[in-house]
């Protein structure tokens, strides 16, 4: 019991986690830093550039692009919660966040993830109203209901994970050691002294609210988009696989990215090689808006049009010797 009492005691003062993966990155700093800002760059004028196109062009002032704009925004939330506490961490000497600092970057990074599926969901059901319903898609899809489904798209994650997440803020807290280059929410659990049994059970459950209901919506929409383009014409197979495939490559990346991360939160693979763990644990944070906008930009008319023509534009303003 004085043991016990002890370690109670200890708990108030861990105000610091030390997040420990760093230490690998030590001999190669200077390159982990230049790749990591290159990538944060590349990612911010990629979707502020989708997200002013979009802006702009009032012919994309459609749902689907209403819904792509918001991908992007949430592109920029999630990379930006990653990306510069981690190179301010490379140019530390200590690899230590303050606690509170290690909660924001879980709310924040956790509320990316089912902001980003939500609105995957989302595009989903934009999807199989405008290939299954194409005469009744304005009627459906009218701006009243897009504005109440992007509101949804963010309220609904950033709501329903904070919740939740009272329940982690009230725990104490023994070690202060997490092996990650970032802070989740399932590792600082971990490191609490006090029993997390109602934790567990509540969090298990909760991956039912936050992945089940879009996952659903995302199933429902493209059984029916395939039961409809099997008895079309080529011309609207054609038409329906142009519209479907940037969000199915859209669906895998962010897929991908969520079975890396849930097999090192939930397995060991201290065996695997230190980049190829580095590699998983930021994937389904870097890459998803790293190449989200690539895809979109590239495969759609509608939005490589206008791109090109601001490319070519700056090109003839810009000074020739």
């Amino acid at each position: 019991m004085e043991i016990y009492t002890s370690v109670m005691e200890n708990s108030s003062f861990v105000t610091h986690i030390l997040l420990s993966a760093y230490y690998g990155m030590e001999s190669l700093k200077p390159l982990y830093f230049c790749i990591f800002m290159i990538l944060y760059i590349v990612i911010i004028v990629e979707n502020v550039l989708l997200i002013g196109i979009i802006y702009t062009e009032k012919a994309l002032h459609q749902p689907m692009f209403m819904f792509l704009c918001n991908m992007g925004a949430n592109g920029l939330y999630g990379s930006t919660a990653l990306l510069p506490p981690l190179l301010t961490n490379l140019l530390s000497n200590s690899y230590e966040i303050s606690l509170p600092c290690c909660q924001t970057q879980i709310y924040s990074l956790h509320t990316y993830a089912i902001v980003e599926f939500t609105i995957l969901a989302v595009m989903s059901y934009d999807r199989y109203v405008a290939i299954c319903c194409p005469l009744q898609y304005h009627t459906i899809m009218s701006l009243t209901k897009v504005y109440k489904l992007i509101v949804f798209s963010w309220l609904y994650p950033l709501v329903a994970f904070f919740l939740f997440f009272l329940l982690t803020l009230r725990l104490k807290f023994c070690a202060n050691t997490i092996d990650k280059l970032y802070c989740i929410n399932y590792s600082l659990v971990k490191l609490s002294c006090t029993d997390t049994t109602i934790v567990n059970i509540v969090g298990l459950l909760s991956l039912i609210v936050y992945a089940v209901p879009q996952l659903i919506m995302i199933l429902y929409s493209y059984a029916h988009i395939l039961r409809v383009s099997v008895w079309s014409s080529k011309e609207s197979k054609k038409k329906a696989l142009q519209t479907c495939t940037p969000h199915l490559f859209a669906l895998i990346n962010y897929s991908v990215g969520c079975f890396f991360e849930i097999l090192q939160s939930r397995f060991n693979t201290g065996y695997l090689p230190y980049t190829t763990q580095i590699f998983m644990s930021i994937y389904f944070l870097i890459f998803p808006p790293f190449f989200n906008p690539a895809i979109y930009g590239v495969s759609i008319q509608a939005i490589r049009t206008p791109l090109f023509k601001l490319l070519k534009n700056k090109n003839r303003l810009s000074p020739t010797k």
